[in-house]
Parts: C-alpha cells; sequence; structure tokens
C-alpha cells in the first residue's frame, strides 16, 4: 500500500494506516454476511439448501432470472444501488475499475462482473463510464469531518457489527496487556470509500438510503457532523486508484448516447435505478435487455456462473465452491418443488437473514455478535456495568412480537425517539420501511403466547387507582426506583429502562407476563421476581398500568420525587402558568395565574374579582396532590397582598388566553359583561377593564 500525504492534521501515520478498516483481509467471493457466518462446507444438504435460497435473493439472481411464481415473493430481488448522481460521487477511473472488474476493484462485492475482455468490452465499459460519469447532481456541502472522532464513532456506534475494527483501536473493556482478538467472520467490505469523494461519502454516511434503498447498508441515524467524522476516518490518507489500463488503451470517446444503450442491453437497469433520464434519481428503471434470460426453472446447474469454467459473456460472482454448492442443491428444489408455506417465525427468520439482524441481535438462540466484534459495543454511563451484557449489547429478540406495541415498532424501525437505552452506545439502524414493516405483524404472529395472561386496563375496577400504583413503585413499596428511573429522574441505582413510556411502548399482557415471571419471559433479565406469592399480584400490576397510564399527571413515586417537583414556575418554564385550585385568600374557587416576572395574583371565581396579588415565587401545589382534604395553597413569594371585595352582583362567565399566555377572565357585574385582565409592568400590575366596550385602566402596585 503507497502512503500518500496528509493534508489534515490527525494522529494517522504511514504505518497506523495499516490498521485501518479498509485493510481488512480480502474477501474472494461474492460476500453475504448470514451465507458466510451460518453455513460451513461440512454441512448436511438439507442445510445448506437454505443458504442457496438466501443467495438467490441477495445476490439478486431473479432481477434478471424469473422465478417460479410460488416463490417469487420469497426470492424477490432487492433494490441496487442508486446510480443518480453517481457521477458526483466516483471518478472515471473508479467507476472503469468497478465495471470492467468489481471483484477486483472490491473484494467481496455482490456486483458481478459482465466483460470478459472480449472485441468490443473494452469500447462498452467506455461508453458506460461515459454515460454514468454524466450523471451529476448539485451536492449540499457537509460539515468538514475530524478523523479522531470519526475513529471513536466508527467503533461505537455499530459500524463494527458488520465491517472490520481497526487494529489500532482497543475495545472499552480489553487490558492493555491483552491481545485484542480478531473477528472469525468475514466483514463486510468498504473498499470503495477511499475512491468516493469525501463530501459524496459523508452525505451517504447521513442517508445511505436514498442510495442505498434495498437498506443493506442501513441508516446509522448519524448527524451530519458525525457522518462527516466518520467520513474523514474512512477517507483519511488515500486517494482513488487509477486505472492504468484504462490510460494504455488509450480508448477514444465512445459517447454517453452509446453508454446508455449498452446500460439497456446488458441489462443492468435489473438491479440499478435513478439513471434515466440523465441526472433523475427518481426515475423509473431503464428498459428491459433486448434478449431475454432464461428463467430459474430452465436453468441447468452446470452451466452459466455456477459452470466449472464460465463461458464468456456470462455474469462472474466469483462464487466459491460451497455458494455454487447451495444454489445447485436451491436450483435442484425450486425445478422440482412449489414453495413451501412458511410460518410467521420462518418469515422474520427470512427477513432477518436478507437484512443481517443476526450481526447485534439473537433470537431464539441465533444470531448476536460475536465476542471479537462484541467487545467493542460499550456504554457511557459506568453505571450501567452492573447489568453486565444487557448493558452494552442489543437486545434478545425472544416474544418481542407480543413485547411491543405496534406504534413502538415503528419507532425504532423507521422512526425516532424509540431507544429506551440512552446508556448504550451502539445504535439501532434504519433498514427503511419498505424493507421492516411486513415483520411487525410477522413477529406479532410468531410470538403470540401458548397461554396468554389476563389484564385489565379498563381503569373501572376500584383498585384501579394511580396513587395505588405509585407507592407500590416506590422506595416503601416494591422499590422499584431502585433500578428504573421516570421522566427526567435516574433511578436510585442502576440506569435500567426508564418507565415513562411504558403503556406506550409495552403491550399491557407482557407487561403482566414479565412482571409476574421476568426469567421465564425475558431470559437474562435482572428483574427479580417480585409478585411471587403476593395474593393480590393481579391486582397491584393492574394498579401499576393505571399509574403509568396518567404518569405525565401524576406525581413521582417515593424515592425519586423532590419537594421542588410541585413547585410550579413561572420563571423557569418561561410562560404564564394558569393552576385552578384552593388559594389561600381566594377561596375553593380560585385560579392562580403566574408570570415569568416573578408578580402573580389569583382570581376568585366564586366571588368574581382578584383576589390576592403577591411577588416573588409562585405556588406549591403538592397539596393538592397528596393530601386528600386539600387544604388552601398559600402563595409561595413575599408581599402578599389582598384586593378589596367584590361589589354588585356577579356571575362570572370563564376566561379566554391570549396568544401570550396571559388569561382574561369574564364576568356579568349588574348585567353588564366585564373582562379583566392584569398584565405585569414594572412595580406590579396593569390592571385592563372592559365594560360593554369601555376600556379603563388602573396601576396596582405594592
Amino acid at each position: 500500500m503507497k502512503c500518500w500525504p496528509l493534508f489534515a492534521a490527525s494522529a494517522f501515520f504511514c504505518g497506523q494506516l495499516k490498521a485501518h478498516p479498509l485493510q481488512a483481509e480480502p474477501i474472494n467471493h461474492a460476500y453475504v454476511f448470514n451465507f458466510d457466518q451460518f453455513y460451513l462446507d461440512q454441512d448436511p444438504d438439507e442445510h445448506v439448501v437454505n443458504g442457496g435460497f438466501l443467495l438467490l435473493a441477495e445476490l439478486n439472481c431473479t432481477a434478471c432470472h424469473a422465478a417460479p411464481e410460488s416463490w417469487q415473493e420469497r426470492l424477490k430481488a432487492k433494490p441496487g444501488p442508486n446510480l443518480g448522481g453517481v457521477g458526483s460521487r466516483l471518478d472515471a477511473d473508479t467507476l472503469w475499475l468497478m465495471i470492467r472488474s468489481p471483484q477486483h476493484r472490491k473484494k467481496g462485492t455482490q456486483m458481478p462482473g459482465l466483460f470478459a475482455g472480449e472485441a468490443g468490452d473494452e469500447e462498452k465499459v467506455e461508453a458506460l463510464v461515459e454515460y454514468l460519469s454524466a450523471m451529476k447532481w448539485d451536492a449540499p456541502q457537509m460539515p468538514a469531518g475530524d478523523v479522531e472522532r470519526g475513529k471513536e464513532l466508527y467503533h461505537k456506534v455499530g459500524c463494527v457489527a458488520c465491517h472490520e475494527p481497526a487494529l489500532d483501536v482497543r475495545p472499552p473493556k480489553v487490558p492493555a496487556d491483552a491481545e485484542v482478538e480478531k473477528p472469525g467472520n468475514g466483514s463486510v467490505p468498504i473498499a470503495l470509500a477511499d475512491a468516493y469523494d469525501v463530501n459524496a461519502l459523508a452525505l451517504f454516511l447521513h442517508d445511505p438510503l436514498s442510495m442505498r434503498p434495498a437498506g443493506r447498508m442501513p441508516d446509522m441515524r448519524l448527524s451530519k457532523e458525525q457522518a462527516a467524522d466518520i467520513a474523514a476516518y474512512l477517507h483519511v490518507g488515500r486517494v482513488a486508484e487509477k486505472a492504468t489500463a484504462r490510460a494504455a488503451l488509450k480508448i477514444p470517446p465512445q459517447g454517453v448516447e452509446k453508454g446508455k444503450e449498452v446500460f439497456k442491453t446488458m441489462n443492468c437497469a435489473a438491479c440499478h435505478v435513478g439513471v434515466e433520464p440523465l441526472g433523475d434519481q427518481n426515475a423509473p428503471k431503464s428498459a428491459k435487455a433486448s434478449t431475454p434470460t432464461p428463467q430459474l426453472a430452465s436453468l441447468k446447474a452446470d452451466r452459466g456462473c455456477l459452470a466449472e469454467k464460465q463461458a464468456s459473456g456470462t455474469p462472474r460472482f466469483d462464487l466459491n465452491e460451497l455458494q455454487k454448492r447451495a444454489l445447485k442443491l436451491a436450483l435442484a428444489v425450486i425445478q422440482k418443488d412449489a414453495a413451501p408455506k412458511l410460518t410467521a417465525q420462518e418469515k422474520v427468520d427470512w427477513q432477518m437473514s436478507r437484512l443481517n439482524c443476526y450481526a447485534c441481535h439473537d433470537r431464539d438462540g441465533k444470531g448476536g455478535p460475536e465476542d471479537p466484534r462484541a467487545q467493542f459495543f460499550g456504554v457511557n454511563d459506568s453505571t450501567a456495568e452492573s447489568l453486565g451484557q444487557l448493558a452494552h449489547l442489543p437486545p434478545t429478540l425472544d416474544k418481542v412480537g407480543r413485547k411491543l406495541t405496534r406504534g413502538w415498532f415503528e419507532k425504532i424501525l423507521w422512526g425516532k425517539d424509540g431507544s429506551v437505552r440512552p446508556y448504550m452506545d451502539t445504535r439501532m439502524p434504519n433498514f427503511g420501511r419498505e424493507q421492516t414493516e411486513m415483520m411487525i405483524d410477522w413477529l406479532n404472529e410468531a410470538d403470540v403466547a401458548e397461554k396468554p395472561v389476563t389484564i385489565d386496563v379498563s381503569g373501572l375496577g376500584k383498585h384501579h387507582r394511580a396513587e395505588a400504583g405509585r407507592q407500590l413503585l416506590g422506595a416503601k413499596g416494591l422499590a422499584c426506583v431502585a433500578c428504573h428511573g421516570l421522566k427526567d429522574r435516574k433511578s436510585l441505582g442502576p440506569p435500567v429502562i426508564r418507565l415513562t413510556h411504558t403503556v406506550e411502548r409495552l403491550q399491557p399482557e407482557y407487561f403482566k407476563e414479565l412482571l409476574l415471571n421476568p426469567q421465564a419471559t425475558q431470559l437474562g433479565t435482572v428483574m427479580p421476581p417480585m409478585f411471587v406469592g403476593r395474593k393480590k399480584a393481579d391486582l397491584e400490576i393492574e394498579s401499576l398500568w393505571t399509574y403509568l397510564r396518567e404518569v405525565e399527571g401524576q406525581p413521582l413515586p417515593e424515592g425519586l420525587m423532590s419537594s421542588e417537583d410541585f413547585e410550579l414556575k413561572p420563571g423557569k418554564e418561561k410562560r404564564v402558568i394558569i393552576f385552578r385550585s384552593f388559594i389561600e385568600g381566594a377561596g375553593s374557587h380560585a385560579i392562580g395565574v403566574g408570570f415569568p416576572s416573578g408578580v402573580n395574583a389569583a382570581f376568585d371565581a366564586k366571588q368574581s374579582r382578584w383576589a390576592v396579588i403577591w411577588k416573588g415565587r409562585f405556588l406549591d401545589a403538592m397539596s393538592n396532590w397528596q393530601d386528600r382534604a386539600m387544604p388552601p395553597i398559600k402563595p409561595l413569594g413575599t408581599d402578599v397582598k389582598e384586593l378589596p371585595a367584590a361589589t354588585g352582583e356577579r356571575v362570572f362567565g370563564g376566561y379566554k388566553v391570549g396568544k401570550d399566555g396571559v388569561p382574561t377572565f369574564l364576568y356579568r357585574q349588574d348585567g353588564q359583561q366585564v373582562e379583566d385582565t392584569l398584565r405585569p409592568v414594572k412595580g406590579g400590575f396593569e390592571r385592563i377593564i372592559t365594560v360593554n366596550g369601555k376600556q379603563t385602566k388602573e396601576i396596582l402596585s405594592w
């Protein structure tokens, strides 16, 4: 490898570049992660055949070779890379090398070579290069990346679950004197990262689904700055390889139109989108090839890309012997039998295999990151270390179909704010809605409990009281707060999942199932069986659910609660606060109004009058929530002043709130319509009274 001068300050030097992820051991066959992970030469045919089905789908064989009808859904080809704007991402030499010999330019690529060096091939390749080089777009400018931050992010957020870790990065828990174990499974190749324009690479990392709609490179939910940092790391010290053979051949220009025709006749559009008309990334696929390709049902297992010696003009995937064996076994089954009907669990397993979900998650004993990759998965909160693997490894997906609500599935899979493990550095990627939406129904069906539990969440039972649930959660109850935080409060101990979104996140039956028997429901959980032997366990769990359903309007459990939680603070919230309660000096029908400027007032709705004004702190709402007798709340501030009693006959008519949050109180006095407003001014309030449309003002200072 050549060492190139670096144009930005960094800690990388010539020798250290050899440890970079791009220096991963090359893979000399078309790489499909889950095939290489789960299939071995010594495996029996009845197992290997399933790997053949996976290869047929992931290598996009059915993009050209139509499958029998019963197999079409299972073997559906994935969309290939979007070539819109590719001329702005890759230079002409890189395009030439990649088209001319994909396996040479990007070891392990799934792209087949279509040119064997016959007469006229070089001109066709050049024509395609000219055509694709014309695919330009105005790329937005990304921030300048930082190499060291990118290096840290690459090894922290989950990239190494699929891609090669660098040799010069020590995982967080590996002792300084210990040798870092290298991954045993091959890594998904990233060998074009050095050829990408660095700005285009950052754009790709920020929104990979726009260029790779199949989701095999998922969206890691990176900010623009983070994407730029990782791009800088992957790009450091490298320049694109030059196509010396292309320069030596001195091929004359072929023209964009010829390239467009070659693209059509070579059936490149069977996989790729975004190239017709020029530069339109949202365009439909080009027309099919002029020469139709044979269907899977008529393919010979010793011909084409499976032949011992491939004939010129056949796609070259550089398959290894195990892959050829698997494909031949799969073809034999497809040509003989209709596709079997898959169970919901088999459908889940199939899609998880295609998307490589098993690189991070295990389900029913299958998958999860191998140890040399898992050692890079860390935490950002040292108190989480007591949770062991639960702290830093993505969760098992056992029973997840009966665990999560559909709304939360959508948040996790392609939405926002689905993470409930803020202590975990690794992120849940977004594979795209089209690739994952169907899995929700499959998981729901696959994970139905044999003996479903029942739970009453109606809130109608006498035991359905939020306060009872709050006490159970608290430090003097079952002490759930020892592990679980709530709202903005951390737990008293390790940072286990906060309970704030429990009702939004979990199906109620699973919630009860988990609490009644944690270890059987969620293997490996550290949750103790708190409800074993409790005679009223069913009722208590339902009270917990009631509290968590109403949590936004309820006080925190004991242990998480402080006296400040009940103080209403207009200044801190920077808004006018209107609070109805029993306020001392304003009666049982009082409406308190607190202003951010530090003056406050209370309106007596029973007598339709401003009853009391004061300065400083507003109100403490604790007695409203904690004491059933509801004694009157005392103003917290100073300079409390009672206002004169009401005159005349008054009938309260409610209040309206202006755009600035200030309320105007409405009442009738002696038959006349009155609007009464207080607004803060220096030293007190300006009182604005409107009677039948006529306005008067006065200043209240004290």
